[in-house]
Parts: structure tokens; C-alpha cells; sequence
């Protein structure tokens, strides 16, 4: 394999590796025999541990992907006469094969947004056909945090979002992929802008911040998660030896090291927006909140660009580009991307 290959790029946290301390948990669960199906001490460890951020009334279920936990924690509260409210760039709109209409029945009703974030004053407008038999009935608002343009919610905006819903007599989502990015952001525990600040339903991911794979579907209010169990196995998402997606979990809540992955990430990304914003033609069109930068370049230079530092495009229309930093990224990475960068800016020039 060439070197050019070896580079680390920017389009996705998720094409970064595991880290060694969730490799080592791995390792450390995958001796002698334990009962499957999430019956084992394992498990129930790192639900414990899920449960200490969250509150004790959460409960707690382990799925393989983020798609999963996403479609399947709306589909728990949720009718097939229902829909559900999101953002246009959401990623259950945008990056899930239309999976959350097809696996809940529900209509996904979106609201166009320059930050990426919802606010009350833009759902309104879906407001309407309560109690119509003839009109899908809103049920429950989604969220990103951080949303899918690098943007963090404030706890406020969280707290303002769920009165909202809550007023309407619906529930709210967060997607929470990005979760460990935008608690450093916020420099607040998990529970405060999640619980506490009014969410239904929340799917906490890792797998782009050091795990290797697996989501926890989190129902945080008595009541919201009774006949789970039965959605989760028949949609195919009960894993047999569950003890490795728990593991995970250990590794990732002890001693925290979900914080340190994901403030190196998010470091590195005000560093990287940093040299990219003394670069003459690029604009970045987003602020930088959590560990991703939306910036505006030439397209024959992106072309270029991502040939050895593989990104990819957001906004083709605009000629915008998303680059996302991740929990292994280097300094040495976001010195030679800037550099190349601008001597490519200049020979455009």
C-alpha cells in the first residue's frame, strides 16, 4: 500500500480506528463462556455505567449501528400515522435510505435550516391536522447533537425544543452520533443538555469517536421503552455475544475516555479552521463547534485536494466541502493538508 493511501483524511470520523484502550476491553471480555443476548455481567456493567450519565430511570438497549438506533428508537414511540420532524440535513432524512419511513410507517416532515439546527418558530409550520384522520399526526421532534454541520445546541435551545414539543403532545430525538463532541463543546456532562434538559429519546453513539461499532438506544423517561425488546429483536438488531458491544461501552465511559477523543478531535479542528482561515479564497460557512469545518474552495482545487486527502463535497451547487477531524488526527495532518491547500489556492490564483 502506497503512502499516499496511509494519509489520513477528512471525510469522516468514521474512517478513523479503534482506540487501543476499546481494543484492550475487547480483548479483556473475550475469555471463557458468558450467557448471550445481553444476559451476561458485561451488559449489565456498561448499562450501569450508560445509567450514571443519564440518570437511573434510563433504559438502556445495545444495537450494531447508528441507522439502527435511530430508526428503532423513533419506531418505539412512534405509529405508523405518525410523523416526525427534522431537519433537512438530518441524517435520518439524508443518509439513512429512507430507513425511518420504511421500518416506522411515519412520514418524515423536514425544515430547511442554514445552521442545521431546529427552533421552534421553524416547526411551526407543521403544526396543523392534529386529531385529522387525513393528516400524518407529528409525533416526535429529531435532533442532531452536534447537528451534521458541526453546530452544538445549547442546552437553552435543547430545553426550549422539548417545551415545544412537549406543549404539542410529542416527544424528542436526539441523534446523538456526535454526542462526546458536542459535551466537550458545551464543557457539560452527557445528562445535562440530554435528560435534564428535556429528551425523550436519545441514541448515543461512539463509533465515530474511538469505538469500533455499536449504538445504545437510550429511552430516558419511565414508560417510553415497554415492548423494546420484542421492536429491537425483530428488527434483527439483538446481538448473541452482546458482550463485545458492551465492552466498548466500558472502555469508552471509564475514566473518560470518551472526553479525551473527542477534545483531541474537536482541538484539532480549531486548528485546522485556524490555517484554513489565513488562506486568501476559502470561506468557511460554518462556525466550528464541534470537529467539523464547512469551507467554500474552487472546485478544480478540491478536485486536486482530495485526490491526497480524501473529503467530501457538501454543497456541490456552492462548490462547499466538508472536512471532519477525528479522535487519531495529527498535527502533522492539518499542517499538510493547510499547506498544500494553500499552494494549491495560489496556483489557481
Amino acid at each position: 500500500m502506497s503512502d499516499q493511501k496511509l494519509k489520513r483524511g477528512f471525510a469522516s470520523d468514521n474512517n478513523s480506528g479503534v482506540h487501543p484502550a476499546v481494543m484492550e476491553e475487547i480483548m479483556r471480555v473475550n475469555h471463557g463462556h458468558t450467557v448471550g443476548y445481553g444476559s451476561d455481567p458485561f451488559t449489565a456493567r456498561a448499562v450501569k455505567l450508560l445509567r450514571k450519565e443519564l440518570g437511573e430511570d434510563s433504559e438502556v438497549s445495545f444495537v450494531f449501528t447508528g441507522t439502527a438506533a435511530n430508526v428503532l428508537g423513533l419506531a418505539g414511540v412512534t405509529r405508523s400515522w405518525n410523523s416526525v420532524i427534522t431537519a433537512s440535513s438530518a441524517h435520518i432524512e439524508e443518509d439513512e435510505c429512507g430507513a425511518p419511513e420504511k421500518f416506522t410507517g411515519c412520514k418524515v416532515l423536514t425544515v430547511d435550516t442554514p445552521d442545521g439546527k431546529l427552533r421552534p418558530d421553524l416547526l411551526r409550520r407543521h403544526m396543523h391536522g392534529f386529531g385529522f384522520e387525513h393528516h400524518s399526526q407529528p409525533a416526535v421532534i429529531s435532533i442532531s447533537q452536534s447537528t451534521e454541520m458541526g453546530t452544538v445546541y445549547s442546552v437553552n435551545e435543547i430545553r426550549e425544543l422539548a417545551a415545544f414539543a412537549h406543549d404539542n403532545s410529542m416527544l424528542l430525538h436526539m441523534d446523538g452520533a456526535r454526542l462526546a463532541n458536542a459535551a466537550v463543546s458545551l464543557g457539560l456532562p452527557f445528562r445535562a443538555f440530554t435528560t435534564d434538559a428535556g429528551v425523550d429519546v436519545l441514541s448515543f453513539g461512539g463509533t465515530k469517536n474511538g469505538m469500533m461499532y455499536g449504538e445504545a438506544v437510550c429511552f430516558l423517561k419511565p414508560g417510553l421503552a415497554e415492548g423494546f425488546k420484542y421492536l429491537r429483536k425483530q428488527g434483527m438488531q439483538l446481538a448473541s455475544k452482546m458482550r463485545f458491544i458492551a465492552a466498548q461501552y466500558i472502555a469508552y465511559l471509564n475514566n473518560e475516555l470518551w472526553k479525551e477523543c473527542a477534545s483531541h478531535s474537536n482541538m484539532m479542528a480549531l486548528e485546522l479552521e485556524k490555517r484554513i482561515r489565513m488562506i486568501k479564497g476559502v470561506t468557511i460557512t460554518q462556525k466550528v463547534e464541534s470537529n467539523g469545518i464547512f469551507l467554500i474552495m474552487p472546485e478544480d482545487v478540491a478536485d486536486r485536494l482530495s485526490r491526497e486527502y480524501f473529503f467530501y463535497p457538501w454543497n456541490e451547487e456552492l462548490s462547499e466541502y466538508r472536512l471532519m477531524t477525528s479522535w487519531d488526527t495529527a498535527s502533522d495532518d492539518i499542517i499538510q493538508f493547510a499547506d498544500r491547500l494553500s499552494v494549491m489556492m495560489s496556483e489557481h490564483r
